[in-house]
């Protein structure tokens, strides 16, 4: 488990150049997290995020999944540090009794302390929250349909207070807050039981 996080590089815009990163898992080592990322919980549990094979992926072979179980699962990209810009992802709910989540985290400071948007196949919708010393506040909800099973593309944009959530191309939450300001790192995020696989991960400034 990790509970302190350093950041080491940063993505900045630079003379009104756009930088963006993208990983598609390919070439990373099966059965273990990938190379440069970070997993952990925040609370308690036994979350599983390693890399697997997925015939269905978007980009194959590879994807990250997580199969354990745990409060707020998360792997996060260890070196990465945007304060404003964009982190998107293609996610497959699989599974899950208790929830069948998959989600996005940004400017994450710590495991207690970050941004955190996601898409629910078991009630179909979309939330925004913020974890703040290890408590996850609610800022808002949204009706969206999440089929399980099926490939799905969640995208943020963060500027300043300004939050855009988007699903399969499709702005379902505008909001604007202040709970976490300044540069932190980005990456993936489940709850409970949710066994979810995750593809084409990018992040960068817009």
């Amino acid at each position: 488990m990790m509970k302190a996080f350093t950041p080491i590089i940063a993505l900045t815009l630079m003379t009104g150049t756009a930088m963006a990163e993208t990983m598609n898992f390919d070439n990373e080592k099966a059965g273990a997290v990938p190379a440069g990322w970070t997993a952990g919980v925040t609370g308690r549990g036994a979350p599983k995020w390693a890399v697997e094979a997925d015939a269905s992926s978007p980009s194959k072979p590879n994807v990250l999944k997580q199969s354990g179980r745990g409060a707020f699962p998360y792997c996060v990209v260890t070196k990465s540090s945007l304060t404003d810009g964009f982190v998107e992802v293609k996610f497959k709910s699989i599974s899950g009794r208790e929830d069948q989540a998959g989600g996005l985290i940004w400017r994450f400071k710590d495991g207690d302390n970050y941004y955190v948007a996601r898409a629910n196949a078991l009630e179909n919708n979309v939330s925004l929250y913020y974890t703040g010393n290890g408590s996850r506040k609610t800022l808002k909800y949204v009706d969206a349909p999440v089929p399980l099973n099926v490939w799905h593309t969640l995208r943020i944009e963060f500027t300043g207070k300004k939050i855009l959530v988007m699903l399969d191309g499709k702005t379902y939450i505008d909001y604007t807050d202040g709970h976490i300001a300044g540069a932190g790192a980005v990456g993936v995020w489940t709850k409970a039981d949710s066994v979810t696989a995750f593809d084409d991960f990018s992040f960068g400034t817009k």
